[in-house]
């Protein structure tokens, strides 16, 4: 019996792919993909203020709430800053050590330089975010590094969740460029310096078109990433509210879930958007 339906699932190639893709279109379609437009649907719904319950009636209150209030536009936009200021500095950091790694480092030495890069997303996320904790409050490490020239902890807020995203997701950066970089022949640099071209030159003429691509790919995560999380902002951010944690008090909390629905519209717009523009750049043709 098994070796009929085998050979009948032989002969019949294009049912034994679609055999074989079911399950999985089946989970992006039904768990994805469903569970998305099930929550975009109930951004126009609304909640009863007196009883509570949610009012399934086609309603837009959510979105004026969101436009017409200014707390809502300043979380947005601080949101969004945050997250392109975690993509810059995690690119700024990622680009010399990438470059150092793939292209100064002797090869021996690089697999264990890269495991070193990878050790921090071995950790647990949260034991990673409350060390940072640690180093942030006034007793922390960096207090008394900068006790001694009168200065203070940074404490917690913006700045604490900015610097703590980008510890997080600068591996997510370091790898795409680190790869690129090692698609870049020492020939071509040889011969650059050969030819008395400047570093800056160098730079801005040779690694930066071929790595590119890369430096776009590891935004897509860190800034994508940076907006979506909710959880450093609620560790290291003292009173500060970005959109994901605005999002998970309104589910939890608040128990307001069209409004939180409304509030998730913001991220994945701007996530689409980026995509799309990246998109138009042509960046990942070659990637």
């Amino acid at each position: 019996m098994l070796n009929q339906i085998s050979s009948w699932l032989y002969r019949h190639s294009r049912i034994r792919v679609a055999l074989l893709l079911a399950l999985p279109v089946l989970w992006l379609l039904v768990a994805y993909l469903g569970s998305l437009a099930i929550m975009l649907i109930s951004a126009f719904w609304s909640v009863d203020s007196f009883t509570g319950n949610i009012n399934h009636n086609f309603s837009l209150s959510n979105f004026s709430q969101l436009i017409s209030e200014s707390v809502y536009r300043g979380i947005a936009l601080r949101s969004i800053l945050v997250a392109l200021a975690v993509t810059i500095i995690d690119g700024l950091l990622a680009i010399p050590i990438a470059f150092f790694i793939a292209k100064v480092l002797r090869p021996k030495f690089r697999n264990v330089v890269i495991s070193l890069i990878l050790i921090p997303l071995w950790a647990s996320y949260l034991v990673k975010t409350y060390a940072w904790r640690s180093m942030f409050s006034e007793g922390g490490v960096l207090a008394w590094i900068l006790k001694p020239i009168g200065l203070h902890s940074i404490g917690f807020g913006i700045l604490a969740t900015t610097i703590t995203l980008a510890y997080l997701w600068l591996p997510y950066m370091i790898l795409p460029i680190y790869a690129g970089l090692e698609r870049l022949p020492d020939s071509l640099l040889e011969a650059s310096s050969d030819l008395g071209a400047p570093a800056t030159r160098t730079f801005k003429s040779i690694i930066l078109p071929i790595i590119y691509p890369a430096i776009i790919a590891g935004s897509i995560f860190t800034f994508s990433l940076s907006l979506g999380d909710y959880i450093v902002v609620k560790i290291v951010g003292g009173t500060s509210q970005l959109v994901a944690n605005v999002i998970a008090d309104n589910v939890g909390v608040a128990g307001n879930l069209p409004f939180a629905a409304a509030m998730a519209v913001l991220p994945i717009s701007t996530i689409l958007l980026y995509l799309f523009l990246v998109r138009r750049t042509g960046a990942l043709e070659n990637f």
